[in-house]
């Protein structure tokens, strides 16, 4: 399955707790007849925000490895990586850092100040690596700052801003061909930003997709791989006890126009659907549940997409897939061979998952993990591409 260069990472943040390091790797029981002991990932990083840590780590023959913990400057709040792979943005307390990235090792830029004193609360950096697209929850606008694709530091001290319908801000993804930035803002509905790297103002004139019901929320945003269908998850889509759902639009970027299937919204088998992960080769997508009806523990719905003559529909997978408690963000690694998730409740904090060989789409957990000294509350997790 081959990836786009872009990965999905939750920047919804929750409260807080207490913690340490350590890890242990424990494969589990799978129907897979693929031999996940020869299986390698690309490197990794977890945000655990109660410890203030960012955890390094990658598979190496089926054993999860880690690289490094590092201690953040001030209290953590998200992270991204740009899609080049060469630098780590980490929102804190007291603003925004860069981190240099070599071989899944981080080293602190910017003789270790910050090079925006914003609080971001979600992050995502464009196609180019030219602009870090940020948005602090409480202010009804989002920002652009121009960063060097080389060295990951500002190009200048003038950051662009465009306004927003809601200040609730969840979460920010941008397009994969770089046309859209796309922001989750809870009852505000999701923001739709045409977007110009090549502008001096990357902005162009917004709309907004409101939410689908009255009470509902939108908490999480992604986009298609190759930018064919536009994801939203919100909840309270439906009257069932597991009310969240996954909306599905049909993108055409020549009319500007964001289309809902009719089949739109599925639900995603839980309450609250944290984050979104269109697989790699964009046969499947899956949605990632903070809780269900009947608890804290995690659940991962996955769907299969089909097209005939640009007509799109998704179909549920005959099963879900469980993780700990809280899970709160999905990520794709490089070699498009595993699929992690981080549980902010613990139980375990990070899950690993292959792809089964046999029955397309299904997710086989191989890897249960701590990511540091339990409670660390695991809040955010990005892969390099």
């Amino acid at each position: 399955m081959k990836m786009a260069k872009w990965f999905l990472l939750l920047t919804t943040v929750v409260p807080v707790l207490t913690g340490c390091s350590g890890f242990w790797n424990a494969p589990s029981s799978s129907s897979s007849t693929t031999s996940t002991t020869t299986l390698s990932s690309g490197y990794f990083f977890v945000l655990n925000v109660e410890t203030n840590q960012i955890v390094s780590y990658y598979v190496s023959a089926g054993t999860l490895t880690k690289v490094a913990t590092y201690t953040t400057p001030d209290t953590p709040i998200t992270l991204t990586v740009a899609p080049n792979d060469t630098h780590l943005y980490l929102s804190t307390a007291s603003g925004i850092y860069v981190y240099t990235i070599s071989s899944g090792k981080l080293t602190i830029a910017n003789s270790g100040d910050t090079i925006s004193s914003d609080v971001a609360y979600t992050m995502q950096v464009d196609q180019t690596s030219g602009w870090l697209i940020e948005a602090v929850n409480g202010q009804s606008y989002a920002s652009a700052i121009p960063v060097s694709s080389s060295t990951g530091l500002p190009t200048s001290t003038t950051q662009q801003t465009v306004s927003l319908y809601s200040s609730s801000i969840q979460q920010i993804a941008v397009s994969p061909n770089n046309d859209y930035v796309f922001i989750a803002m809870g009852s505000g509905g999701t923001q739709v930003i045409p977007f110009t790297p090549g502008n001096s103002n990357p902005f162009g004139s917004t709309s907004r997709i409101g939410v689908y019901g009255s009470s509902g929320a939108a908490l999480s945003v992604a986009v298609d791989p190759s930018e064919r269908l536009l994801y939203i998850g919100e909840t309270a889509v439906s009257s069932s006890s597991n009310s969240g759902g996954l909306r599905v639009f049909k993108i055409s970027t020549s009319a500007g126009t964001f289309t809902e299937l009719s089949a739109s919204p599925y639900g995603s088998k839980g309450l609250a659907p944290y984050s979104i992960l269109p697989e790699a080769g964009g046969s499947y997508v899956y949605v990632a549940n903070r809780q269900t009806s009947s608890g804290s523990t995690g659940v991962i719905a996955g769907f299969t997409i089909t097209s005939s003559s640009s007509t799109y529909a998704l179909t549920a997978l005959g099963s879900t897939f469980s993780a700990g408690k809280y899970t709160v963000a999905l990520a794709e690694d490089s070699t498009d061979q595993f699929v992690f998730a981080v549980n902010y409740g613990g139980s375990y904090d990070l899950t690993g998952y292959v792809f089964d060989s046999s029955s397309a789409g299904y997710l086989d957990t191989v890897v249960e993990s701590t990511t540091g000294t339990d409670p660390v509350q695991a809040s955010a997790i990005a892969a390099l591409r």
